[in-house]
Order: structure tokens, then sequence, then C-alpha cells
């Protein structure tokens, strides 16, 4: 398996306890069956690398990323970090903010998504939505909010409230909203190799070891397309 080059990695935040990294578009966060290179082996390399250290560098994964999608990835450098961070995600006071471009313009422009999403995908990967509980199914919700328009799209800020997989990309597809680019889950076009228009932006947390706010921001990809780019023409 071939190692992404450590040194292209875009740090935002490093200290005892904690990695911040910007995840570019169709990397992996962790390994698969596809033997592909990783961010966290990526991440590990870095740090090995940059403190010369002998032996495994430890890294624990809070949250993950889908595939495609690009921004905010935070890891922790010890496991008393892992743990408590994990627990933030796990009792909901993480805060995570994304940006999204959609086919066609949500109605009403603001407003909440409730759904039931299965628990794991189905043959093709895709995870189910449903507008009532089935078998198998957890609730998911998020918070949406409409930004910028034009007649066929729009760009549109949205807080996770749950974590479930693929929630963005599949609430947004169930309301008639699929995400740019997002071919699995309705769209009409493909982006590869640019991945789907989320962006995870911003993300806020406790400092596991003191607790004081910490806000994660990633810029948004060269590549994003909205109005001035070919992907929207």
């Amino acid at each position: 398996m071939a190692l992404l080059d450590p040194t292209e990695l875009t740090v935002l935040l490093e200290d005892n306890h904690l990695l911040a990294v910007a995840k570019p578009a169709n990397v992996l966060v962790q390994g698969d069956r596809t033997g592909d290179a990783t961010l966290l082996d990526a991440a590990r390399a870095y740090l090995k690398q940059k403190y010369a250290k002998p032996g495994n560098v430890y890294l624990g994964l809070v949250h993950r990323l889908d595939r495609p999608v690009t921004g905010v990835l935070l890891l922790a450098r010890t496991s008393k970090a892992a743990s408590r961070l994990s627990q933030q995600f796990r009792d909901g006071s993480v805060r995570k903010f994304y940006r999204v471009v959609t086919e066609a313009v949500p109605d009403p422009e603001a407003g909440e998504l409730t759904h039931h999403l299965a628990a794991k995908g189905d043959e093709r990967g895709v995870t189910t939505a449903a507008v009532e509980p089935f078998p198998g199914s957890k609730p998911a919700r998020l918070h949406y909010n409409v930004i910028d328009r034009a007649a066929d799209r729009a760009l549109v800020d949205v807080e996770l409230i749950t974590g479930r997989r693929h929630q963005i990309r599949a609430q947004l597809a169930m309301a008639g909203w699929p995400v740019w680019g997002d071919v699995k889950y309705g769209a009409r076009r493909r982006r590869s190799p640019a991945g789907i228009a989320v962006h995870a932006w911003r993300l806020e947390v406790a400092h596991p070891v003191g607790g004081a706010p910490v806000v994660l921001e990633a810029p948004l990809p060269a590549d994003w397309p909205w109005r001035d780019s070919e992907e929207t023409s």
C-alpha cells in the first residue's frame, strides 16, 4: 500500500494531545478492503518524521469523514484524549458544520430534516433513508440554511445534530436535493476525481485536557463547485 506524502498534510492544529488536518477529497480516513493509502497512516508518518519517534506512533480516530468528503479531521495523540473526545461525540456536545452544494434549491430555504437511516448500507453501500422508522434504522437530524442560490443549485450550510453514516448525503437526497456530484445518491453529474460537494468546514469541541473551547476550520478546496467553477457551468 502506497503511503500518502506526510509532508503534504495541511495541519490545522497540533499540540501535545490533538492533531487536526484538512482531509482532501477521495482519500480514505482509515483502511478498508481496497488497501488504498489512508490519511491516518499519513498523519502517523508526519508525527514520526517531525519528532523522530522510534516505533509506532499513537493516533486515535474519534470521528470519520466519507471518502469523497473534504474538511476538518480531528485525531487524538493520546489514549486519554481519544477517550474524552469520543465521549463528546457520543453525547452530542460536539458541533459539526458542513458546507454543501445541492442540486435543486431546498424549499423551504432553512429548516430541520428528520429521517430514519439504516445502520448499514445496502449492497451498493448506500444508506437507506425513510420518513418513518423501520427495522435496523436510527433517527437522523440536521439543520440546514441556504446561503446562496442559482437557478438549479444552492450553497447550503448544514449542522449535523446526529452522526449517522452518509447522513447528509442520504437526508438531502431523501428531501429531493441531492449533493452536487453525488451520483451514488441521485445527482445527475459526477465530480470525480474532485469528490462530492460536501465540505466539513468547522468543528467545535472542548479540549480533552482542561476543557477550553477548540474551534477548527478548514478552507474550501480550490476546486469547490460554486458559481464560477466549470463544474457548475
